[in-house]
């Protein structure tokens, strides 16, 4: 394992490479524990690469069996390798042909990087820098070559031979019980995207004819017994492709399409051309396993590795530091097609709590990047929500500016402009700006710029002068590493809501660009002035989250009831019960950790009351608008000096009183909105039964003599995972008669399916009460966990330390010491799932001095650790900054 502390990587220190690989043939003798892999490199030096200058290929963990150049064994004084590094002495300067051969041990893989066997079945995983642990390679980004491979394997254990692009040929071995298949791929692509499946699995197999004529078959892989569980994810594949067609111009390029779904999987899944692997969580589904969320992040994850195929594959990343060049434009794009195949408010919703509750934490604790960072020391804890999510807002807030029909046109001189080309940011830009004749210079502050901007907002009317002024100003908090900051371009969605509820019109606006119904905020301070305004409004600002800013807007309660009750915009009707009982849950939280009685706001019970009769929202939308802000976002709230009980406390105060005022009004939506008749993951059925099961967790705080039985009722009578999961959490977390009952009968239920098993051990992670520490330890014990397992691992470890606040955070410490004792243990074998785990500790500065002191003895336990993996370290060391 590399422990050593690794050197930092700089964006400035870029250099284009030396040598090129415009060819890699691989053969690849697959076998348990002696895979020996053949590697044949077609490598040209660069114009202004000097004759002679050494070849440096790069490894991790490999032995060099043999070493050719142009056919002939090369002696040993003409190149140096270790595990780590192979150099070419004195290369030709003419092109020429580089043959290595490496032996690997597949089984002892346990890191899941480069090429492992896990459950019988042979798997890579080579981004971002897995390709050198299966042989010596330029392995970066801007390395494009055409890739032929050759795969043989025992036709017992291996029936199915897979690698990236079309079929080339296949057949038996003679004299033996082996096969081959050869695989050639004629597009160019980097090493990271490099991919090979071997193993005995069953196929699933479809067809899709493209918008040209182009029939593709299309193929997903699993293991026997598991067929009937893909059809919602070819489904969701073929509607995906249809619409990348559609909307964004974009066919598929190969004959085949492959997806192999594996249980042990470091990401969620990789979208390698033409083979995509997937953890099995986003593919396998059917109403006995999978609740709705499974369902809708099956179908964003099998969509989002698909338009990879464009922004990802065909156009690439120059280098690590562009990586949300594909990350955060292909999140933009997942969340736009599933937009449109459910409910786009309650989408909007959803990704906006997601960036909140994961992003903003990142971007104010010791883990802030930007978009795009400026160094690294590890690029695997890079695949962050920053890149990814606020990546994709960064993209959204390009269209909202731009205007749909310009964003398209840029987009489309991107693919034309750069299709096989491994790019940067700069360039992406640079379509955008030649297609709209838009200066984007301070925009791209979006990718350069670590934290979350503050906008801060007062507003004032003068009745004589009809006129609304609106004074904005903007900053980012200052962040280690960033003491200042320059304004961004934020373009805020708005609207002045009169007093009949109607968007009022008004004359001209001055102090700042308005397009329509967006305002553009690009000063540190702005105030703009509206015209011929006819009465006093109430400004509705950040319409659709159209900037990823914290909202400093002091608006009174009765203005937040208004926009709760008239706004049109959907997603800032939400946000202003979300605003109103955050401000009473803050009020709350102080007043239990003072020791006093807390009562809630007759006006948040009242406008959450309201939620269940506003007939026009659609269900999912209501049950959003329902659910309210999580002990996460309390604290991010509070800020500083977090008790995360008395934020535990003050929620269920707010729940009860909820409950009680609402009492038996909810039992019919509990009924009667479930979806009913057989089962559907589409958005209306989906959306009935989130408001029921919602309601469902009202009621069960109720008081009411039958809550418990009606609970019990729902947990033994639901024919879907979704009501069940639903039932067994609120008997599992509100610690209600016949819990171990329900439990028992989950496990009996479904032992044999391990996700349907992992939120069995999630639910438990992630209840509240001091007897859940102990719990997890037995749990860690069971015989259905399995520690090498990154999804078993997630689900009880991961659930446990950013789902349970109140437990993680212990005021005696032994949460923070189990998680760092966990980390110690799983480091050893995979470094990735150690430092994901270790992320949960990224906002302990927040907590109460108690609290934080005893987050630091556990994070200095681990950075004591003398063998810890560079990706551990990484994270230790930046969070303890």
């Amino acid at each position: 394992m590399r422990s050593e502390t690794a050197p930092a990587i700089r964006l400035e220190d870029y250099k284009p490479p030396l040598y090129r690989i415009d060819k890699v043939a691989l053969n690849v003798e697959l076998t348990p524990n002696a895979t020996r892999v053949t590697a044949t490199l077609q490598v040209k030096r660069q114009p202004d690469t000097a004759a002679g200058a050494s070849l440096v290929l790069d490894g991790d963990e490999l032995s060099l069996a043999g070493i050719r150049l142009n056919g002939k064994t090369l002696d040993e004084t003409a190149y140096t390798a270790t595990a780590e590094r192979l150099e070419l002495l004195s290369p030709p300067a003419e092109p020429f042909e580089l043959t290595l051969v490496t032996e690997l041990d597949p089984d002892a893989n346990t890191k899941l990087m480069g090429l492992y066997r896990s459950s019988g079945t042979y798997c890579t995983q080579c981004e971002a820098e897995g390709f050198r642990r299966i042989t010596y390679f330029l392995d970066r980004p801007d390395i494009l070559a055409v890739y032929t491979t050759r795969l043989e394997a025992s036709k017992a254990e291996c029936p199915v031979l897979l690698a990236n692009g079309n079929l080339a040929e296949a057949g038996d071995i003679e004299g033996t019980d082996r096969h081959y298949a050869i695989w050639h791929d004629p597009h160019p692509k980097p090493a990271y995207l490099f991919a090979l499946v071997a193993g005995d699995l069953a196929e699933v197999p479809d067809r899709f004819m493209t918008m040209s004529g182009k029939d593709v078959a299309l193929n997903i892989y699993v293991e026997h017994g598991k067929e009937g569980l893909c059809d919602w994810a070819m489904d969701s594949l073929k509607r995906s492709m249809r619409w990348d067609e559609e909307v964004f111009g974009r066919e598929y390029d190969l004959d085949v399409f492959n997806i192999v779904a594996v249980s042990d999987f470091n990401m969620g899944a990789m979208e390698n051309k033409g083979l995509n692997i997937f953890n099995d969580k986003y593919v396998l589904a059917d109403p006995e396993t999978a609740t709705d969320q499974d369902y809708a992040n099956i179908e964003a994850v099998i969509a989002h590795e698909y338009f990879h195929n464009w922004t990802g594959n065909r156009i690439t990343c120059r280098d690590w530091f562009q990586l949300c060049l594909k990350e955060g434009l292909t999140v933009f794009r997942d969340q736009e097609f599933s937009s449109d195949m459910r409910s786009r408010p309650a989408k909007r919703i959803a990704d906006v709590r997601l960036l909140k509750s994961h992003q903003f934490p990142e971007d104010a604790g010791p883990l802030a990047h930007p978009v795009r960072p400026r160094t690294y020391h590890e690029i695997n804890n890079f695949y962050t929500a920053t890149v990814y999510e606020k990546g994709a807002e960064v993209v959204r807030m390009l269209q909202t500016l731009l205007g749909k029909q310009a964003f398209r046109k840029g987009l489309d001189l991107y693919f034309e402009r750069h299709d096989g080309e491994a790019t940067t940011i700069e360039a992406f830009l640079a379509c955008f700006e030649e297609a709209s004749s838009t200066d984007l210079e301070q925009f791209s502050l979006w990718y350069e710029q670590a934290g979350t901007p503050v906008v801060s907002v007062e507003t004032e009317y003068d009745p004589d002068r009809k006129t609304f002024s609106v004074s904005l100003s903007q900053e980012i908090p200052p962040l280690a590493g960033q003491k200042s900051s320059k304004p961004a371009v934020i373009p805020l969605r708005f609207g002045l809501v009169g007093p009949n509820g109607e968007d009022m019109e008004t004359g001209p606006v001055e102090g700042a660009k308005v397009n329509g119904d967006v305002l553009v905020l690009d000063k540190a301070h702005q105030d703009v002035v509206f015209q011929n305004v006819a009465a006093a409004p109430v400004l509705s600002l950040l319409r659709g989250f159209s900037a990823p800013v914290r909202l400093n807007q002091p608006l009174h309660s009765k203005d937040l009831l208004f926009l709760a009750a008239q706004d049109r915009d959907p997603f800032n009707r939400w946000q202003a019960v979300q605003t109103l009982a955050m401000q009473d849950l803050v009020r709350l939280a102080g007043l239990v950790r003072e020791g006093a009685d807390g009562v809630p706001s007759e006006d948040v019970i009242g406008v959450l009351a309201s939620v269940l009769d506003e007939t026009q929202l659609d269900e999912a939308l209501r049950a959003q608008a329902l659910t309210l802000p999580s002990e996460a976002d309390i604290a991010q709230e509070i800020g500083k000096d977090v008790n995360p009980d008395a934020i535990h406390a003050a929620r269920e105060i707010l729940r009860r009183a909820v409950a009680t005022r609402l009492g038996p009004s909810l039992l019919p939506f509990i009924s009667g909105n479930s979806a009913g008749g057989s089962y559907s993951p589409d958005a209306q059925a989906a959306g009935k039964r989130a408001l029921a099961n919602r309601c469902l967790h009202y009621y069960a705080a109720s008081g009411a003599d039958d809550a418990a039985d009606l609970v019990w009722s729902r947990f033994t009578s639901a024919d879907n995972m979704t009501d069940r999961l639903a039932a067994l959490t609120l008997l599992v977390h509100d610690h209600m008669p016949r819990e171990d009952e329900a439990l028992a009968a989950y496990r009996k239920r479904h032992t044999d399916s391990s996700l349907a098993m992992d939120k069995w051990f999630m639910t438990q992670a992630m209840a509240p009460g001091d007897q859940t520490l102990e719990r997890v330890k037995a749990l860690m014990s069971d015989p259905s966990y399995d520690a090498g397992n990154p999804n078993r691992v997630r689900s009880l470890l991961q659930s446990f330390a950013t789902g349970n606040p109140t437990q993680f955070a212990r005021a005696d410490g032994a949460g923070f010491e189990l998680v760092a004792e966990s980390v110690l243990e799983i480091d050893k074998r995979n470094p990735q799932v150690a430092s994901r785990l270790l992320t949960s500790f990224r906002s302990w500065r927040a907590l109460d001095p108690q609290r934080s002191a005893l987050a630091e003895s556990a994070l200095l336990r681990v950075s004591a650790c003398e063998n810890l993996s560079r990706d551990s370290r990484d994270i230790v060391d930046r969070t303890l900054q």
